[in-house]
């Protein structure tokens, strides 16, 4: 597949079949993360793949009755994860400092590379003919989500992606912001050469 076409096909996915995905196509995806871009090659991206049932439906302890499962009709879920310091570790060595110091960070590249590892998760779920969708933990949640899956305290959770086998949009998806909000034009996201 060309990655034309593998972006025609993404879009967040908030309903699956529940059919569960082998092991090697995880395994596929989430290898990835090893070609994720790295400030200073910091490497400071980590994932935690979580495809065993009953985990998954802890995960989902706190699902709207209201709305249509999606948690738990997810064959894998795929958190991605980064460790700040390893930045930190990466831009103290002499060949990265600057008049002996670190950086001045512009942006917190942990947050860049970890965004750009969770894009290459949902295209290359696309590319094993799987459907993908992005969440957040809300911070009232991820006490309990580090104790279940036993995240240390040094990495910080920054999404969580559901990868499986889509099934037809909820009813719930309907009034969601995809279709609820039009899609900018290709003008007002990007400029060229001066604003």
């Amino acid at each position: 597949m060309h990655l034309r076409d593998i972006l025609e096909r993404r879009r967040m996915v908030r309903n699956y079949t529940g059919e569960s995905v082998p092991r090697e196509t995880l395994e596929r995806i989430v290898a990835t993360v090893r070609r994720a871009p790295s400030g200073g090659y910091s490497q400071g991206q980590r994932l935690l793949v979580v495809d065993d049932p009953e985990v998954v439906a802890g995960l989902a302890s706190d699902e709207n009755p209201n709305l249509e499962p999606w948690f738990t009709t997810a064959a894998a879920h795929i958190l991605v994860l980064t460790r700040e310091e390893d930045y930190h570790d990466r831009y103290r060595k002499a060949d990265k400092l600057q008049d002996g110091e670190e950086i001045a960070w512009p942006a917190p590249f942990w947050y860049v590379d970890a965004g750009a590892a969770l894009m290459l998760i949902l295209l290359a779920a696309i590319d094993e003919g799987l459907s993908a969708g992005v969440y957040g933990v809300p911070v009232e949640e991820e006490p309990r989500v580090r104790e279940l899956l036993g995240i240390p305290d040094d990495l910080k959770i920054v999404a969580g992606v559901t990868v499986g086998h889509g099934a037809p949009d909820p009813e719930w998806s309907k009034r969601s912001s995809r279709s609820t909000q039009r899609r900018r034009a290709i003008d007002e996201q990007v400029h060229w050469n001066a604003w």
